[in-house]
Order: C-alpha cells, then sequence, then structure tokens
C-alpha cells in the first residue's frame, strides 16, 4: 500500500500516459510543487458552469498554492492531467494542465451518517472520497471513460477497495450521472447539498468492478 508521502517523494510510481481518441497525447500525474502557475491557469479558466459543478476555495494563483502547499501534509492526493507538449527539447514551454483529479482517505461524519442510513457502512479503512474536475475544452471527449481504470489503480494502491464521490453529484447533472454508472457506479440516496442543491451518493466497490 502506497503512503501519500511515499508518491510525494517519487511521482513516478503513478504516472501515466493516455491517448484520447482524435486527441494529444496527455498525462496523467500526481500533482507537484512546481505546478501552481500552470494550475493557477487551469482553475482560472474554468467556466463558470464548471465552477458550479465543481468547487474549490479559490480558483486563482493563490488557492493553486495552497493546493500544492499541501502536498502529502494532510489527507489529500491530487492528481493532474496533462497535455504533452507538441514541441520537444529544453526549451519546449511545460503542457498545460487540463484536469484535476482529488482522492481523500478521510470520511466526514455526514458521508458516514448518510451511507449508514442506506445500509452501507464506510470506513477509513476500505473506502476514500474522489472527485474530477476536466477543463471545459477536454469536457464530452470521453477522457472521463479513459480515466476510469487509472482512478480505480490509484484506489486500489492506496490500500482502498470503494470509491465513493467527493460531495456526491448534483441530481440536474445527468450527463455525470450517466458516466458513473456507465463506469460501475451504484446510486445510494439522495441528500441536500451545503447550499441546498439536491445531489446523489454514489459509490464504486472495486472488489465486483469487471
Amino acid at each position: 500500500m502506497l503512503s501519500l508521502t511515499e508518491i510525494a517523494e517519487d511521482p513516478v510510481i503513478l504516472t501515466r500516459r493516455l491517448k484520447p481518441p482524435g486527441g494529444r497525447v496527455l498525462v496523467f500525474r500526481p500533482l507537484t510543487c512546481a505546478d501552481a502557475e500552470r494550475l493557477a491557469a487551469f482553475l482560472t479558466a474554468l467556466s463558470p458552469e464548471t465552477r458550479r459543478l465543481s468547487t474549490f476555495d479559490g480558483y486563482d494563483l493563490a488557492a493553486a498554492r495552497e493546493l500544492c502547499d499541501a502536498i502529502a501534509r494532510y489527507d489529500k492526493l491530487r492528481l493532474v492531467l496533462e497535455e504533452v507538449p507538441a514541441l520537444k527539447g529544453a526549451y519546449a514551454p511545460a503542457g498545460r494542465i487540463v484536469g484535476l483529479l482529488e482522492f481523500s482517505l478521510a470520511l466526514t461524519a455526514a458521508d458516514i451518517a448518510r451511507y449508514r442510513k442506506a445500509g452501507i457502512r464506510l470506513t477509513e479503512r476500505t473506502d476514500c472520497r474522489f472527485g474530477p474536475t476536466l477543463a471545459d475544452d477536454y469536457q464530452d471527449r470521453g477522457v472521463g471513460t479513459l480515466l476510469l481504470p487509472l482512478i480505480t489503480e490509484v484506489a486500489q494502491l492506496l490500500g482502498r477497495t470503494r470509491i465513493i464521490l467527493w460531495g456526491g453529484v448534483l441530481t440536474h447533472n445527468p450527463r455525470a450521472i450517466r458516466y458513473y454508472e456507465k463506469n460501475g457506479f451504484q446510486p445510494v440516496g439522495c441528500f441536500s447539498g451545503a447550499d441546498g442543491s439536491p445531489s446523489l451518493d454514489m459509490i464504486l466497490d472495486l472488489r465486483s468492478s469487471p
């Protein structure tokens, strides 16, 4: 089982490549301290609609630096999806960050209570929370489905056997619900989010996934 410290010290452990159909090669890797400015560019460029569906404490350089400063300090693992630069060599620009994927190894009391009410007992020994955010121009291109095997691999390397959605998924986001259902997530129950928005809890059991 990998620890967050081990991942921070050797990000290559979780570095993978994938090629979306008709798109550029992408690198899936842990967030590093050197990513602050490019992460800020990613956050700043998110549309109001994407920000509504994926909320962060901020969308600027200060927020990006805070995420980078938190690497291996708490219970969170953050990975980025990065375009491979078209140019090669020492003077090639760094690739654009086009996705941020977040794992939490901690559960909230509210999560535990909601799932228990639905007959599911969550524990931090077996379960983790997950939430993805893609750049607007990478949405609806099949990237999320390509990412799912990498996401489940990360969860298993962290010693987890189930993944729940971080904050659930908004019930008026049918596109996201279809994506999660297509990839094996099971609906658990509806609840009201912190802002009162109706949301749906969903869980993926890696032990029963194909």
